[in-house]
């Protein structure tokens, strides 16, 4: 297992520590900033001055980011924490701490050193990362006797819109006791290895399949990444995985051959034992369903099976932390049904933007939601289908990095059945790719699901219903048309108008009938 290097260590202390923050307003990096906020830190930081909604996480602290200048280091900063997204040799913030040997971070070994300083658990996999890292502090806060922090990927609307949920009873430990006495659950990445600085003694793993094609070319380098994070358990440490993921167990089992002393705890339809998943009725906007553990059935107001196997497995993390505490699950039983029903997401996960009516009366709900990745592209809209019975579906899609669209084009093509009216625009790049070396267009992606969807007659081929703009807001006209339609008798609720992808259409989301 690694080190963390010597010379990139954070206090154990953080109580009036100056820490300066370059990128504040990753969403990441906000995050950090309110964990070590909570920890007693200084915190000053910077940034673009574009508007993001982590400004309201930095605004609630009291702080504001700074234009990015050498000014920002003065002699009271004593550490530098910041974004992948800047260079030590071209951020003059940076070049300035460098100059005067100011210990610089990326936020990854940040995160990771500070892991080190509690029993830390981390939630990891391409799918469904950030929803089970919410759940999981969402229970955490109903159970409330545990002292614990939390960091999820995106604003969770039961932490209050933020990132992090802090257990009062942190305040109440002295920082040599954290190690043995406070849990911190994060969620971490895999993307470029980036968990491979975090600490974990249980880990959740939800789901292994190709992704971020730009840095892992196959399905087995991607696969590799995650047995050798398992492997960063310690002795008799425990992994959480989904037995209804087949790159999951596929990745658990080669763990297993190399690490025979961490303990497997499978959770889902197809696991036994605790945390075998049964599910149940979908009604009133509600999932419900069964554990093996508990006699007792639970429910959440999320949409779509994959949002109930995340439920799964951060009751199993839940339940398995209570058991490191010496407690009974079962007695937590009540607590843990009004955590998984006070979740309802979080900022661009599932997330109801908007609700109202068009001129011609037809009632509209507006979603928004992050799925960039052909597998979670299928499973949220069917779980919409599931969910929303009563309402014709629109999706507004934007695919997201070209390596991503290339390498999954027919996985894309077939992801979108579901839905009864399909929008397509240009693909939004990443600033770690050069469009130019790629050979595909957003157009590429929308003649393939033209064809798919013909061949298999959905009902958005049937009604001549799949659109292509090149630019976002060029589709408002052809939306609002669409949502003014009649509807027919099998969708007597109205329509669910869906902007997907990890791109910026959720600007259509709020432009179409801006008036109403």
């Amino acid at each position: 297992m690694s080190q963390i290097n010597e010379n990139l260590k954070l206090p154990q202390n953080l109580n009036g520590i100056h820490i300066h923050f370059v990128g504040i307003k990753g969403t990441g990096m906000a995050a950090l900033v309110e964990i070590f906020y909570h920890n007693g830190a200084v915190i000053t930081g910077s940034d673009v001055s574009e508007h993001f909604y982590t400004d309201e996480i930095i605004e609630k602290l009291g702080l504001k980011a700074l234009p990015f200048a050498k000014e920002n280091i003065t002699d009271d900063v004593q550490y530098v924490v910041y974004s992948a997204a800047y260079k030590l040799d071209k951020n003059p913030d940076l070049i300035e701490a460098v100059k005067r040997n100011i210990p610089c971070l990326l936020y990854t070994q940040a995160l990771g050193f500070y892991s080190s300083l509690a029993y830390s658990c981390g939630v990891c996999g391409v799918h469904g990362k950030t929803s089970t890292t919410g759940l999981v502090g969402t229970i955490l806060k109903h159970i409330d006797d545990i002292p614990s922090q939390i960091l999820a990927g995106s604003m969770i609307n039961s932490f209050g819109n933020t990132c992090t949920y802090t257990s009062p009873l942190i305040e109440k430990l002295e920082p040599q006791d954290k190690k043995s006495k406070s849990i911190f659950v994060a969620e971490t990445c895999e993307y470029q290895r980036h968990f491979m600085s975090f600490f974990p003694k249980k880990i959740i793993l939800t789901s292994v399949e190709l992704d971020h094609e730009d840095y892992y070319p196959t399905y087995e380098d991607i696969r590799q990444a995650f047995v050798d994070y398992i492997c960063r358990l310690p002795m008799f440490g425990e992994l959480i995985y989904c037995a209804d993921d087949p790159g999951a167990v596929e990745t658990a089992l080669i763990a297993y051959n190399k690490r025979p002393d961490i303990h497997m705890v499978p959770y889902g339809v197809n696991a036994g034992g605790d945390y075998k998943l049964t599910f149940c009725s979908v009604e009133n906007e509600k999932n419900n369903f069964k554990l093996g553990a508990f006699e007792k059935e639970f429910a959440i107001q999320m949409p779509g099976k994959h949002e109930v196997m995340d439920a799964a497995a951060a009751v199993a993390l839940v339940c398995q932390i209570l058991r490191y505490f010496g407690k009974h699950p079962s007695e937590y039983a009540d607590k843990i049904a009004e955590g998984l029903l006070a979740f309802t997401g979080g900022k661009r996960r599932s997330e109801v933007v908007r609700k109202f009516k068009t001129p011609s009366g037809n009632d509209v709900i507006v979603l928004d939601d992050y799925g960039h990745h052909p597998t979670a592209v299928k499973t949220t809209l069917e779980g919409y289908r599931e969910f929303y019975k009563g309402r014709k579906i629109i999706l507004d899609f934007m695919s997201h990095t070209y390596s991503r669209t290339q390498g999954l084009l027919k996985e894309f093509s077939e992801s979108m059945d579901s839905a009864d009216v399909v929008i397509l625009h240009k693909i939004y790049s990443s600033a770690r790719e050069n469009p130019a070396d790629f050979n595909i267009t957003g157009k590429d992606l929308y003649e393939k699901t033209l064809e798919h969807q013909n061949e298999k007659g959905t009902t958005a081929a049937k009604n001549n219903a799949i659109y292509y703009k090149e630019e976002i807001l060029d589709a408002k006209d052809i939306a609002q048309s669409e949502l003014e339609k009649p509807l027919p008798p099998e969708y007597p609720d109205g329509y669910l108008f869906i902007t997907m992808g990890a791109g910026d259409n959720w600007k259509l989301g709020k432009e179409i009938f801006k008036e109403v």
